[in-house]
């Protein structure tokens, strides 16, 4: 059985890689939002801001952001060091596609890459240029300037697969990442921030596993998320005994309407590795960017089969308008 050597997941947000006084770039979008999720409502941004009174105004100021997100830096700092000390020979990464690749050609439930290269390409310029206010800035948080190829495993991704077919998980394939004039050339944005941010862009090989967690009309719901971490382990339990695994979940938490009272609920169930209360959380809670959090659903039931209980690094509710926009970001280790 290959051993485990570090497990971890973390949210991935503009935030983190944009400076506190340049968050104002995404607060005026946020104003013009008119399809805000909230606990499974939509509104636009008047409605919020009514429904949220009195408000965060003194949450959104410069100086809170400031400490708000030297605290994540701090948090992002003890998780590469974790990933770092441990020393995995190969990494798992489960995360999610914002049709950055996988578009209206095919979008599967669950995908596992399994590629011998890992291309993290930059956007070209007119890409850029479409993109959403505030984000551009962001960019390199997630993929180097002139790019970078991280290997990939197709033994280790091919073994899973087995494993999860095996599990009645009817998972695709791919080994390369799907090309055209109409997406993004290299890994999503999800992956290459763990790429940059928490493996400093010197990863052991590793595997890219998408969760559909988004896309309508074929997003997996939860209780499958949880399914899916428990066919995981099998297949890690599977691999050459000698192998010193990492398992990394990307995204989440609550975004772009921070909710602190939701993400505090689903940290608290995840800590006790109470897979019942997770499987509760309304699906409805789950729109919007919200949706990410189901990437750390497959985590957290594979831990529990591993008897392993998971520490909250720090929870950061990073608020950029009065109204309760922004991104509640978390950071978490399996000891």
């Amino acid at each position: 059985m290959a051993e485990v050597v570090c497990a971890l997941a973390c949210s991935h947000g503009p935030l983190l890689a944009t400076p506190p006084d340049m968050w104002d770039l995404r607060a005026g979008a946020d104003r013009e939002n008119k399809r805000h999720w909230y606990r499974g409502r939509q509104m636009d941004y008047a409605t919020l801001l009514a429904e949220r009174q009195p408000g965060f105004h003194d949450e959104a100021s410069l100086p809170q952001r400031q400490l708000r997100h030297d605290a994540c830096q701090r948090a992002l700092d003890e998780m590469a060091r974790r990933f770092r000390a441990a020393r995995p020979d190969v990494a798992i990464i489960l995360g999610n596609d914002q049709r950055e690749v996988f578009r209206e050609d095919l979008t599967a439930g669950f995908t596992v890459y399994a590629g011998d290269e890992i291309p993290n390409t930059p956007l070209s310029e007119e890409q850029v240029r479409r993109l959403p206010p505030g984000v551009a800035v962001a960019e390199e948080g997630h993929c180097p300037p002139g790019g970078a190829i991280y290997p990939g495993d197709r033994r280790t991704a091919e073994s899973l697969v087995q494993a999860l077919v095996a599990e009645s998980f009817d998972v695709a394939v791919s080994y390369r990442l799907p090309g055209g004039a109409d997406r993004q050339h290299g890994i999503p944005h999800a992956f290459g921030f763990i790429y940059r941010r928490i493996m400093e862009d010197a990863p052991p090989p590793s595997v890219p596993i998408f969760t559909n967690v988004g896309v309508p009309p074929n997003r997996p719901l939860t209780r499958r998320c949880l399914q899916m971490g428990h066919a995981l382990a099998k297949g890690i339990a599977a691999l050459p005994s000698d192998l010193r695994v990492a398992i990394v979940a990307s995204g989440g938490f609550t975004h772009f309407v921070v909710d602190e009272e939701l993400d505090r609920r689903i940290l608290d169930a995840m800590r006790r590795g109470d897979e019942a209360a997770l499987a509760a959380v309304p699906e409805s809670h789950f729109e919007g960017n919200t949706c990410e959090i189901k990437s750390w659903y497959p985590l957290v039931a594979a831990m529990n089969d591993l008897g392993r209980r998971m520490e909250v690094i720090d929870y950061v509710p990073c608020y950029r308008t009065e109204a309760g926009t922004g991104s509640g970001m978390a950071f978490a280790s399996w000891q």
